[in-house]
């Protein structure tokens, strides 16, 4: 097979190639031009619109090829916003004197969302009734969202745009994206109208292979016969005066709209599917609906020869309005009942209703309701092939036979925690959003409405408008409420595209609100395109200042950038760090105000350091897990998704995730000492932990390829590149000679929420006619984030009798978990338990552990699951054709490929390859040396572990007399324990925790920690590399003195936390300088009631106290944290004592 060039999915006349919905709009562009040419004309195009799911990247596309662009003569200018976008491309048709600048006509194409469609409403009324120019033509690119996936509501887009007598058409898919986009164009012509096309999520997500027959698409324009004469469109110039108006409009519902049915006629837009010889029951779809009925009636057993043989033909419309009347009557000729599916309302339903109206034996016609009236096809959310399955057993359960249904699966309990979108690592609105407690808020449009979805609460928004609308709601809510102020967040694209207007309405009604103008210089929603029309930061202030602005504050991660004098007169800057103080500086400030919070969008900066367009941050954060205490204020105070939490020897800690980390340092804040910065050259080489071992050379599987077609499913985190995964894995099955298609379900998943892959392919045969699995169909499920696959509406996916699992065992955090480390996921046996149910087989690997210790990162560790895929049979794809297709990629190819061959050995040879991961997992550097010396004591098994490894620590943390007093304890302990049980439960949790409350760390033991060689060690492991290791310290002396922010301790100011190292003999004395400090006398307070409570309790343990004894001595592990932190956990230690009814500490006041 000839080399494959990604650059023929934009040639005309190419050989097969793998198209997603988006992709074959600009397919479509170059197909139009070579069209024309053969046909002599040369004609240009003129592209607009605004972004927005599902065709939010439309723009970034046509942006990113600019010599098709220039091949092609298509002048790309994205809008301001839809209303002005649809306004320039009626521009582009109206002909001024000297012609179109030496080209025949200008082919006019606008894109944007259903709410776009509403905004350019009066736009494209007008261009509708004046007309579009005969030699141009215009199409509307509508990207409707039936699920709401992305969007605020769900879009309905095609009854607005037949009440203003605009054509649509409805492709489902790539191929019918081209061709209905030639038709779209040369039926603009023939009738004057723009004509739309309206691509659903499923389409514009989806990819489909693509042939050379869309580059043989001949439309044909049918000649017109009207009131007598032969007609032809010419257009009308915008005119005023009602008799001129009117004539205008009697063209345009006249023989315009007469074209629209005759150009239907003469194209073939409807398809008749089937057709028996003598059919009674018709069923009649369109779109990406076609396709899932199509499906599920091969679900229920009805194939093409099943229907036919009972009288069941199918017709499938793609001109949903008008509808071709003439075609619908004769389909419907001789049939008793008419089945109609679509999503949504019953839009075409009711055409053909009244197509039928007037037939003496016009067939009955259901839909939305059955004969008796009550609801069968669902008007709600998507119309997948699943829903379809129940009402087409009603339909067609007394005319054809139908497979049983399939045996009801028992519900599984909803889980704790699961996936949901969530904001990048180091996202600006990770702390932008919050407002000053007793405050609240209005949400928006844009990245920051993501805060509504989680479980915080200092971001108290109430609630949300359209986009533009943000704030106007408050001038309606102020005369009515006690509240006499609120904060209204408002993204900087949509202050471009239209909030702006809605300052100046609160100006101009005099309401008290707060803008946070959150200017992060991106449309982030949609992939960071700048914002059109965007200006910088002390322009905007000037533009505010003049509409009546009150008062201006912003703040900034880096204020340095700007210059105050630039600003506008009164505007003040500060840091981010006084956004509380700013909140409620504007809060008290009457009228309108405006908090512009300046940081650049993390996921955009991300990739324009790797592009070399933004320079890369040198400055690493590394936690340094002895010194930090698992409190979670990090992740409160940074919101952050890299801050993870980490479970080690001494209980569940947190570390900075450095491959997502975005370099923030928001985690930098707040009093914790844990905290250590390297310094990395980002010009040099990226440094390698070890030598990595080369990939190993695997025997090709020896499964067969099956002929029908296989269903795989893939779950993961938004943002890892399972969308990535998904194409390669097409693009294999492509390059193998496949037929394939596949659905990619992101919606708001790209920002870390779950994304849903579909993948289908076939050896031989006709492939399957949806893109989706349908639940219960899935040959296998790729988990790569097993939390995603275990949420109940994906294990519908699979069938316990044949599905195969593959699932990756490695953890990541949710959102929530970062903000509230009192929260968990279940456990990965239990999710492993759940998945069990749902399929015949399970293969497993903890793909992150296994590519960080194997390749020195985790970027490619999703092509490690992919080879256990291949290799086991789950995914029965070519070996050879899935490393095309990484080549073909050409992103980390020998990196991937290394991935891939180490995935595929884990399941030819386990042997060796646990062999060659345990060589180089590397293991931490130890804590202590536990088999240095005999602590003695009458424990064993893990009891004596832990004491062991304790014991050594408490000598560095004081002496050998502290850790043989602690000895002593916990073998008293477990000789009282052996007298009672046989379980080990309550010595082990002493051992843990009377280690804990004994070596708390005040100043002596922080130094300890910090300055010896593990803390370069663990640095170096985080970041290798990485250089002048540095202390981020806030030492609570020099706090109660003032200091209100951490200072650095580097190179030769570390002799200083050396110096304390030895000064631990003081700790607990009168010599103490540390000890009379409240939180070190609570710190001993604790200790000491932790021994006094554990012996009273220990003393008289029976069978009968065992469990209140384990429950008290585990009590010490909600006791976290530094400073405020601690106390405010000290504080529940004791309500749980309470709960206990156990003795209280008496802690000091």
């Amino acid at each position: 097979m000839a080399a494959y060039d990604l650059a023929q999915r934009y040639r005309t006349g190419s050989e097969p190639v793998l198209l997603t919905g988006v992709q074959a709009i600009a397919r479509f562009l170059v197909e139009q031009r070579a069209l024309d040419l053969r046909n002599g004309r040369d004609t240009a195009f003129f592209v607009s619109g605004y972004q927005g799911s599902p065709l939010g990247g439309v723009d970034k596309m046509l942006a990113g090829m600019p010599e098709v662009l220039a091949d092609n003569a298509i002048h790309f200018r994205p809008g301001l916003n839809e209303e002005l976008a649809a306004t320039a491309v009626w521009g582009s048709q109206i002909e001024l004197p000297g012609g179109f600048a030496g080209r025949d006509g200008v082919v006019g194409v606008w894109y944007g969302k259903g709410p776009g469609v509403d905004r350019a409403t009066d736009a494209l009324r007008h261009m509708a009734m004046y007309g579009i120019h005969p030699r141009g033509g215009v199409v509307l690119l509508v990207g409707d969202d039936p699920a709401a996936k992305s969007s605020t509501v769900p879009a309905v887009s095609e009854r607005s745009l037949a009440a203003l007598g605009i054509p649509v058409l409805l492709p489902r898919n790539a191929e019918e994206v081209v061709r209905f986009g030639l038709h779209a164009v040369a039926l603009s012509r023939a009738c004057g109208t723009p004509v739309a096309l309206k691509i659903v999520a499923d389409v514009a997500d989806g990819a489909w292979v693509v042939d050379d027959t869309v580059s043989q698409v001949e439309p044909v324009t049918p000649p017109l016969t009207w009131e007598g004469r032969e007609w032809t469109y010419t257009q009308s110039p915008p005119v005023v005066g009602s008799a001129r108006v009117v004539a205008v409009e009697a063209e345009f519902v006249g023989p315009r709209a007469a074209m629209v049915q005759a150009y239907a006629a003469a194209n073939d837009m409807d398809v008749v599917r089937l057709s028996p010889p003598r059919p009674t029951l018709g069923l009649i779809a369109t779109g990406p609906a076609y396709d899932s009925l199509a499906q599920a009636l091969l679900d229920v057993g009805a194939d093409d020869a099943v229907l036919a043989e009972h009288g069941v033909s199918a017709l499938r419309i793609g001109l949903i309005h008008p509808i071709d009347v003439a075609e619908v009557r004769d389909f419907c000729r001789g049939l008793t009942e008419v089945f109609v599916v679509e999503d949504k309302t019953a839009f075409l339903e009711s055409q053909v209703r009244d197509a039928l109206y007037d037939l003496q034996d016009r067939p009955r016609v259901i839909g939305k309701k059955d004969r008796l009236g009550h609801p069968l096809v669902p008007a709600d959310g998507e119309l997948t092939p699943s829903r379809l399955i129940g009402p087409l057993r009603r339909v067609l359960g007394e005319r054809v036979p139908l497979a049983p249904p399939p045996q009801e699966r028992p519900a599984l309990p909803l889980l704790p925690i699961s996936r949901t979108p969530y904001f990048c690592s180091g996202c600006p609105h990770n702390r932008s959003t919050a407002v000053p407690e007793g405050s609240i808020a209005g949400g928006g449009i844009g990245c920051h409405t993501l805060v509504t979805l989680s479980r915080r609460t200092d971001s108290a928004v109430t609630g949300f408008t359209q986009m533009g609308g943000e704030g106007a709601q408050w001038i309606g809510q102020a005369p009515f409420t006690s509240i006499d102020h609120i904060f209204q967040n408002l993204g900087d694209g949509t202050f471009v595209h239209s909030g702006q207007l809605a300052i100046q309405a609160c100006v101009a009604a005099g309401v008290n609100v707060t803008y946070k103008l959150l200017h992060n210089d991106v449309v982030a929603m949609t992939g960071a395109q700048d914002a059109e029309g965007a200006r910088g930061i002390p322009e905007i202030t000037h533009k505010l200042r003049a509409e009546g602005v009150a008062r201006i504050i912003v703040v900034a991660d880096e204020p340095q950038r700007h210059r105050a004098r630039d600003l506008a007169p009164g505007t003040a800057l500060w840091p981010r760090e006084r956004l509380d103080e700013a909140q409620r500086t504007l809060r008290d400030t009457p009228g309108v105000t405006v908090l512009i919070y300046d940081q650049h969008c993390a996921n955009d900066a991300r990739r324009q350091r790797k592009r070399g367009t933004l320079p890369a941050r040198p400055t690493r954060v590394v936690i340094n897990e002895d010194v930090c205490e698992g409190c979670g204020d990090c992740g409160v105070k940074s919101n952050c998704l890299s801050v993870q939490p980490l479970s080690t020897e001494f209980g569940d800690k947190t570390r900075i995730d450095q491959t997502s980390c975005n370099t923030d340092y928001s985690c930098l804040e707040g009093d914790c000492p844990a905290f250590m910065t390297v310094e990395i050259d980002p010009e040099a080489p990226r440094a390698r932990r070890r030598d990595l071992p080369p990939p190993p050379e695997v025997a090709d599987p020896t499964w067969s390829v099956p002929a029908r077609t296989q269903s795989v499913l893939l779950t993961g985190v938004g943002g890892t590149g399972i969308v990535t995964v998904n194409q390669v894995l097409a693009t294999a099955a492509l390059r193998a000679g496949y037929a394939v298609e596949l659905l990619d379900q992101i919606g708001l998943a790209q920002k870390a929420g779950p994304v849903i892959g579909h993948l289908r392919f076939a050896a031989q045969g006709p492939l399957d006619p949806s893109n989706r699995v349908t639940t219960g169909h899935a040959d296998a499920i790729l988990a790569f984030d097993l939390l995603a696959a275990v949420d109940p509406g994906n294990l519908r996916y699979g069938d316990p009798t044949k599905t195969v699992a593959v699932a990756s065992i490695s953890s990541t955090p949710t959102g929530p978990e970062v903000y509230d480390r009192s929260l968990r996921q279940t456990g990965m046996a239990e999710q492993l338990d759940r998945l069990g149910t749902a399929v015949a087989q399970v293969h497993t690997l903890d793909m992150l552990a296994a590519s960080e210790s194997l390749l020195g990162s985790t970027t490619a560790a999703n092509l490690m699951l992919v080879g256990v895929a291949v290799q086991s049979g789950a995914l029965r794809l070519p070996p050879a054709a899935v490393e095309e297709a990484i080549e073909i990629n050409a992103v980390a190819v020998a990196a991937n490929k290394a991935a891939f061959a180490w995935g595929r050995l884990s399941v030819a040879d386990p042997d060796r390859f646990a062999s060659e991961l345990g060589a180089r997992a590397g293991a931490r550097t130890p804590v202590s040396a536990p088999d240095s010396r005999d602590w003695g004591g009458s424990f064993t098994g893990e009891t004596r572990r832990l004491v062991q490894v304790r014991a050594e620590e408490l000598v560095g943390f004081q002496d050998e007399a502290c850790a043989r007093d602690y000895v002593a304890v916990v073998d008293a302990v477990w000789r009282a324990e052996r007298a009672v049980t046989e379980q080990t439960r309550l010595s082990e949790a002493v051992a843990r925790y009377l280690y804990k409350l004994t070596a708390y760390k005040d100043e002596y033991e922080v130094a300890r920690l910090l300055t010896r060689p593990r803390s370069r060690d663990l640095a170096e492991a985080a970041v290798p590399g990485g250089a002048d290791l540095t202390f981020k310290l806030h030492p609570p002396m020099l706090r109660s003195l003032g200091m209100t922010s951490k200072i650095a301790f580097s190179g030769s100011t570390q002799a200083g936390l050396k110096a304390l190292v030895p000064m631990k003999r003081l700790r607990g004395t009168a010599l103490d300088p540390f000890g009379r400090a409240h939180v070190r006398k609570v710190e001993r307070e604790l200790l000491r009631h932790y021994r006094v409570t554990l012996h009273a309790l220990v003393s008289g343990l029976t069978a009968q106290t065992y469990d209140r004894a384990v429950e008290f001595a585990e009590l010490p592990d909600v006791v976290r944290g530094y400073e405020e932190i601690k106390l405010r956990n000290v504080a529940r230690y004791a309500d749980r004592l309470r709960e206990l009814d156990l003795p209280l500490p008496a802690l000091p006041r």
